[in-house]
């Protein structure tokens, strides 16, 4: 009998030092360095705002989020790395536009957009900005549009890869101003910078935050941005639908998502962190000086929302034509 007692007591104290563990390890986690994998290279804008959103996480979260840039085809290499990491909670995917683009241009992806991966929230949105090489003898949307027509084929347009959101809004913008552009992809959107203010090419549609600094200093002119409204940041710019182009709009965003699989414990405390981060006011005023807005949602919402993109990039890339190079 008294054997039994003493066995049942252990049982009890084995199970509740199992308990206490297991509850210790909620608790603790993060207990390490994460990884944010950013699938384009550094100096876009992919890159400019993960970088100042990752530095303020960290500090909500509780552990440094190391930001691990891996461009390639437009977006897809960093994001099948991802969808294949170990899905502990110390992984997390800058997801954006371009995941919703991608599957309606490849015939086949090396992971599913949206099966292989949990949404947490969108932490930014942002304008494409339509910019030419100063050179360029037009002041507007209209005068480009003219040029162009006059001459099919001869200017040139950067993007940062096939695939990717500057790429699909230049070709849905040929596809409705009715002109001719030849396609210059880059791995790296600060490339394309260069080349345009140099003139090796002579257009491009980029995310609002990389061109910034080069249009407030005369290096690029900016023609229009492709949101529904003006950008604050530059409020003399028009937009795309201003300049006589109706039913033109893009809104960039990224988010962060997590491996299938992660627990729901680590992904309710990301988003808790980001939530926090987002909450900051010099965060804030750090977004909308690069030229971006802080979009915090829930995860069902941002998965509600990345299945109207999904469906609208859709129909955008049968209008537009738009082809794998």
């Amino acid at each position: 009998m008294l054997q039994a007692r003493v066995t049942c007591r252990l049982a009890a104290v084995a199970v509740a030092a199992l308990c206490a563990g297991a509850a210790l390890g909620a608790d603790s986690y993060p207990s390490k360095p994460g990884r944010l994998i950013l699938p384009f290279g550094a100096g876009g804008s992919t890159d400019i705002v993960g970088r100042i959103f990752a530095q303020r996480f960290s500090e909500a979260w509780g552990q440094t989020l190391v930001v691990d840039n891996r461009p390639g085809a437009g977006g897809i290499l960093g994001t099948d790395i991802a969808s294949k990491a170990v899905p502990d909670g110390y992984t997390i995917l800058t997801y954006g536009i371009n995941q919703a683009i991608t599957p309606h241009l490849y015939k086949k992806l090396p992971y599913d957009p949206r099966r292989d991966f949990l949404p947490i929230s969108l932490y930014a949105t942002m304008p494409n900005i339509l910019c030419i090489n100063p050179s360029l003898p037009v002041k507007n949307v209209a005068e480009f549009v003219k040029l162009a027509k006059a001459s099919p084929g001869k200017y040139k347009y950067a993007s940062s890869g096939v695939g990717a959101s500057p790429h699909l809004t230049m070709e849905f913008f040929k596809s409705v101003a009715g002109i001719d552009l030849i396609h210059v992809p880059y791995k790296v959107s600060s490339q394309g910078y260069t080349d345009t203010i140099s003139g090796q090419v002579q257009a491009f549609f980029f995310n609002l935050p990389g061109p910034l600094p080069h249009v407030k200093s005369g290096k690029l002119r900016a023609l229009a941005v492709t949101s529904a409204k003006r950008a604050e940041q530059v409020p003399d710019i028009p937009t795309i639908m201003e300049s006589g182009i109706p039913d033109f709009e893009v809104t960039v965003w990224q988010g962060y998502v997590m491996p299938k699989g992660t627990a729901k414990a680590h992904l309710a405390k990301v988003h808790e962190a980001m939530v926090k981060a987002l909450a900051a006011p010099d965060l804030k005023k750090r977004f909308f000086d690069a030229g971006v807005m802080a979009a915090p949602v829930s995860p069902e919402e941002f998965q509600h929302f990345i299945g109207m993109e999904y469906e609208k990039w859709k129909k955008v890339v049968a209008v537009s034509g738009a082809k794998l190079d």
